[in-house]
């Protein structure tokens, strides 16, 4: 059976992110770098440009003013937020053309972005500083079904079956009939892509946090993110009680379940409008 790394590489040719993501990070990169540096960057696309601007002024900041230069955007958000905030969007215009005949790519985007918001919202709720920086992380959260999918279609689709059929952890059941699971191939598709080892650790040990080392809580926020994105996506009588957290995940973080309700609501407040600003065509299916 293939291994993660070599699923990943079969397609590369598809899974490609534009010139501007590298640019971006290029100049995040260099200690030397200013505010001015990384508006031109951003300026070499138009349409990044243009969105970013749309996000900023969007209720996932809730700023009181209107901002409406890319330099008071750099300037309020700091490099590294804007950094990740054009990661997202162009993570999210390198898969809008894709079509997929056993995959729902507009639900896919939907479950993702929701882990996104949640995974900000419960860092937020466990007074982590940067909240934002887990956003990205939770977006990618699933990213290695998109490569499973493309790869191994009839497999990923007989292994989401049996999974609910069973009962069983889907992780577990891709082991067996692939040979891999979607978070090692989510992870060697973001460290083909050369995104920082947070990402692909949070996203590589999402399932066993407590095997993360340094990059314990990164994975720690995007299982609990995770857990409760997988539980949104059941249907009512399908889902158990209560919330199948690992506790290590709980105790690293201090997250409080009690804070779910109104993490859950505020994430979910704030889904429509993120999702038009990253794969608005998960709205028009």
């Amino acid at each position: 059976m293939p291994s993660a790394d070599e699923l990943v590489q079969s397609c590369t040719s598809i899974f490609t992110l534009p010139d501007m993501y590298f640019r971006v990070r290029d100049v995040v990169d260099d200690p030397k770098s200013t505010t001015d540096d990384l508006v031109n960057a951003i300026k070499f696309d138009p349409a990044i440009a243009a969105r970013l601007l749309r996000i900023v002024n969007s209720p996932l900041y809730g700023f009181p003013q209107q901002i409406d230069t890319l330099t008071r955007a750099v300037t309020l958000l700091g490099m590294q937020a804007v950094n990740d905030l054009v990661m997202a969007t162009t993570v999210g215009r390198t898969f809008s053309g894709m079509t997929m005949q056993l995959m729902d790519m507009p639900m896919f985007w939907q479950k993702s972005v929701l882990c996104a918001l949640l995974g900000g919202r419960i860092a937020k709720s466990c007074g982590i500083d940067d909240s934002e920086r887990f956003f990205i992380e939770g977006l990618l959260r699933d990213i290695g079904h998109v490569v499973l999918y493309q790869t191994v279609p009839q497999r990923a689709q007989s292994a989401l079956v049996e999974a609910g059929y069973l009962g069983a952890a889907l992780a577990e059941v891709e082991q067996a009939s692939i040979g891999c699971d979607f978070a090692e191939v989510g992870a060697e598709l973001i460290r083909s892509w050369g995104m920082p080892a947070q990402i692909e650790q949070a996203i590589r040990y999402q399932l066993r946090p407590s095997e993360a080392g340094e990059f314990a809580l990164h994975a720690s926020i995007v299982h609990l993110a995770g857990v409760v994105a997988d539980h949104e996506d059941l249907a009512p009588k399908g889902r158990q009680e209560g919330w199948p957290f690992e506790p290590h995940a709980v105790t690293t973080t201090g997250f409080a379940p009690a804070h779910l309700p109104n993490v859950l609501f505020e994430a979910r407040a704030q889904l429509q409008d993120t999702l038009t600003l990253i794969y608005p065509q998960a709205l028009a299916a």
